[in-house]
Formats: C-alpha cells, sequence, structure tokens
C-alpha cells in the first residue's frame, strides 16, 4: 500500500518516480494499492474535469494498480495552507483506507508512505499500527531539517513566533521518532542516509531517483563551431532552486560580452519573480513552461550545458536533484551550482563543472569560459556509466522490492 500526496497525472519528481517504480513492482508479482487526493500541483485547485478522479473514486491504474482517491483542500503558494490540504489528505486516508481495507484479507502486507507531505508519514504510521502491518516511510528530501534552513516559518516575517518554534519543534521529534519506530527508511542519496543513522533511525536504505534510461540515449557532443553558449534548466522553478542567480549571472555575462542564452523548461512557485527579474535586468534568457516529457530531450539537443541549481542550505548538501541523473545520462555538460553530494558526484564522474551555491560572480566566469573554450563542453562516458549503474530505474525497483519483502517478512 502506497499513501502519497502526489500521483499520476500529476507531473512533479514524486510522481514521476512512483510512475517509474509501479508499473515495475507490479511486473514483479506485487499487487499495489495507493492512497492519494486528486491530482491539484502545483496549482492547489483539481485539475480533472470529468470527476473520474474526485475523492471517493476508486479506479484501476495504467498499471495495474488500484488508486483510491482522497480529500484535499485547495491552497495557495504559501506554507500554512499547503500543510492543511496535506493535513486534510493525510486524515480521509486513514478514514478511507480504514474502510476499503477493514477485511482481513484485503489488508497489505506492508505500507509505504512518502513524503512531501509530511503528514502522510502520519497517515502511514497511524494505518501500520491499527492494521498491524509493518511501516516504511519513505524520505525524498531533508525533510525537517529544509523547514528550518528555508526560513519557511518565517513565513515573510523577521522573527519565528514563539507558538510556531514550539510546533516546530514538537513536529521534529515526532517526524524523528516516527522514523526511528519504522520497519525501514528509505532515503535518495547516501548523504542524507548517515544523517538518519546519525540519529539512530535503525533500518535506512538508499533507493536513489532514477531516470528513464531507456528513452535517453547519449547525445553528441556541443559543436565547438557555436557562437552562443546555450545553458538549459529543466525543472521546478521554486525558492530552493535559487535560480535568480542563474538570471543575474546571465545579465553580467552580457554586460562584459559574453554570448550566453539561459533557457527555461518547467514552472513553479518563484516562476513570476522570475521572469521579473530577468526583464528588469534585461538578461538573455527565455522561459518555455511545463513540456510534455517526450520534448524534454529536444531541449537537451539544444543545451550546450545544463544548469543544476540548489540554495546554499545545509540539507541541500544531502541532495541530489533528479534531473542531474537525466544530464548524466545524455552526456551533457553539468553547470553545477552547488555543494555537498552533488558537487562531489559532478567532480567525481568528470560530468562538469561546479561553483558554489549563490555565488552569480563564479557562475558568470564560467560561462565566460565555457563560451571562449567550447572544447570543454564535451564530457566523457563516466557520468552515464555512473547513472546506468546508480539511477536505472529497473534496478531501483528490483531493491523495492527486496526491501519490501524483507519487511514484510
Amino acid at each position: 500500500m502506497l499513501v502519497t500526496h502526489h500521483y499520476a497525472p500529476e507531473n512533479n519528481a514524486p510522481q514521476r518516480r512512483w510512475t517509474a517504480l509501479v508499473p515495475r513492482i507490479v511486473d514483479a508479482g506485487q499487487d499495489v494499492v495507493v492512497f492519494t487526493p486528486p491530482p491539484h500541483y502545483p496549482s492547489g485547485t483539481s485539475e480533472d474535469t470529468s470527476g473520474a478522479l474526485d475523492p471517493g473514486t476508486s479506479s484501476l491504474g495504467e498499471h495495474g494498480e488500484t488508486v483510491h482517491r482522497v480529500r484535499f483542500r485547495e491552497h495557495g503558494l504559501d506554507l500554512r495552507s499547503r500543510s492543511v490540504d496535506q493535513a486534510v489528505t493525510a486524515a480521509d486516508t486513514v478514514r478511507r483506507a480504514l474502510l476499503v481495507l477493514r477485511r482481513r484479507a484485503a489488508r497489505p502486507d506492508v505500507i509505504v508512505s512518502t513524503a512531501p507531505g509530511l503528514p502522510s508519514i502520519g497517515a502511514g504510521w497511524l494505518l501500520g499500527l491499527v492494521l498491524r502491518v509493518p511501516h516504511v516511510i519513505e524520505m525524498r528530501d531533508a525533510w525537517p531539517d529544509l523547514i528550518h534552513a528555508s526560513g519557511m516559518l518565517r513565513n515573510g516575517q523577521t522573527r519565528v513566533s514563539r507558538k510556531r518554534r514550539v510546533l516546530t519543534a514538537v513536529a521534529d521529534r515526532v517526524l524523528t521518532w516516527w522514523q526511528r519506530s519504522a520497519a525501514a527508511v528509505v532515503t535518495t542519496t547516501d548523504s542524507f542516509a548517515d544523517v538518519l543513522r546519525s540519529r539512530d533511525v535503525r533500518h535506512v536504505e538508499v533507493i536513489r531517483n532514477g531516470a528513464p534510461l531507456d528513452r535517453l540515449s547519449p547525445l553528441p557532443p556541443p559543436s565547438v563551431e557555436g557562437t552562443t553558449l546555450h545553458v538549459l534548466y529543466v525543472g521546478t522553478m521554486g525558492r530552493s532552486q535559487g535560480l535568480e542567480v542563474a538570471i543575474r549571472a546571465a545579465a553580467a555575462a552580457r554586460t562584459v560580452g559574453i554570448p550566453v542564452h539561459v533557457r527555461f523548461v518547467g514552472g513553479g512557485a518563484d516562476e513570476e519573480q522570475l521572469r521579473a527579474l530577468a526583464l528588469e535586468l534585461e538578461a538573455p534568457v527565455s522561459f518555455v513552461g511545463r513540456v510534455p516529457c517526450e520534448e524534454i530531450v529536444d531541449h537537451y539537443r539544444w543545451a550546450d550545458t545544463v544548469l543544476v541549481s540548489l540554495r546554499d542550505w545545509a540539507p541541500f548538501e544531502w541532495t541530489v536533484p533528479s534531473k542531474t541523473y537525466e544530464a548524466l545520462a545524455l552526456r551533457r555538460h553539468v553547470s553545477a551550482v552547488v555543494a555537498g553530494e552533488t558537487a562531489r558526484l559532478i567532480a567525481s564522474v568528470g560530468a562538469g563543472d561546479v561553483v558554489p551555491p549563490g555565488d552569480e560572480a563564479a557562475l558568470a566566469l564560467l560561462w565566460g569560459r565555457l563560451a571562449r573554450h567550447r572544447e570543454s563542453l564535451a564530457v566523457g562516458p563516466a557520468g552515464r556509466e555512473w547513472a546506468l549503474e546508480n539511477a536505472n530505474f529497473d534496478e531501483l525497483a528490483l531493491a523495492y522490492v527486496r526491501l519490501l519483502k524483507g519487511v514484510a517478512g
């Protein structure tokens, strides 16, 4: 049984992970039951006009899984309304699952709950307790550490209220207790796994994010005769990515005559502000918006280098953005504005260049060097070989099945 706040037909990183894993888990002979709200990311409102995915409905998924839709609450971009939405979904997941699974024959052998959102973890824990089945927690990101690092608690204020500090401290302790009491905790990076082990979480498994390697053949290296350096960003455009650094770097490069153009593909909470900043600085950037998955490779083909960017927050040193694996598989040079595990990975396989997070001057200098020495845009096969070995969904799904069978015992 999978408890998740994001599932197909949504299009975001958590959904893409499970859309890749579920069919492989089903093919391995396992029955999968999913409890999830109707698709409402990123708008916060239901995107289904047919009513087929309304709360209370059940249907057979594309891959043979059974999908039960639960309630949600429409929300905006602020932390409070999104948290309430996640809490409503978690509560209704418990209610609906206990109704659907009240017969012993219908009970799952193991429950997996995945964050975001964090209330899904609580729903999975409670269902595991009531149904007396093992509970596995999947932590895709370094929660709750990211809440503190991001300043979400201030909600635009200069100080965090005492009430909010107390509630967060309680939430931290509860989440850590859930992690310690889980049959297993799955992370997507080695570094965050080490952090959890240091907190006495007893069974931690690393099952990385993956890439559709069967659809990502290596691209030919960029031409050394090009005149403008093409920089591509693909993915979420939110606070975590710090993409204003790339816009400022592009504007600075243009000012000193460096021919560079940055293309943003995707969307997110910060897209409007980023567009305004680009307009203000007259930066050489363009915004494509969200595109179908089958069109992504065309944008990678256009690119000379792929931008991977995260803010200078300590928990992001334990994170590897999933789009990194796509760039490695395609053998595209990576302009990495990151620290920690992602930086070490890019450097170790010779897949590109790394500059410190938030350093727009260093990024502009990097792009200037790449524009002058285009031969350095060609990268070797080590990055793709690493991706084939470590980010292959076929192998990741097998690892998940082994873990769940072992937990179910």
